[in-house]
């Protein structure tokens, strides 16, 4: 495992050993985002999966958390802010 500079914490650190999703978007991830951070995301999204009682099968759940997902790690806007209000249910 390479390491890579990574995008989100700015700092040079061990890589993931391969692409965590067989896109462009996982690709992405591999060459740009260090494990740590990425562990990160993967809490994050388990407690999306969570709150919203996502069925991570569901089309529109998985919009949502790849949307989510380059928020988080490439800062491309702002990442999903979990309201208690919403639970259950997903809203754009």
């Amino acid at each position: 495992m390479p390491d890579v500079r990574c995008v989100r914490c700015g700092q040079t650190r061990a890589g993931l050993p391969y692409a965590p999703l067989n896109n462009d978007l996982g690709r992405r991830v591999l060459a740009e985002v260090c494990q740590v951070c990425w562990g990160d995301w993967l809490k994050y999204q388990t407690m999306l999966i969570n709150h919203y009682g996502l069925n991570v099968r569901d089309a529109d759940a998985k919009k949502f958390l790849s949307e989510n997902l380059e928020r988080f790690l490439f800062k491309t806007g702002e990442a999903e802010e979990v309201d208690t209000s919403k639970q259950g249910t997903i809203s754009w």
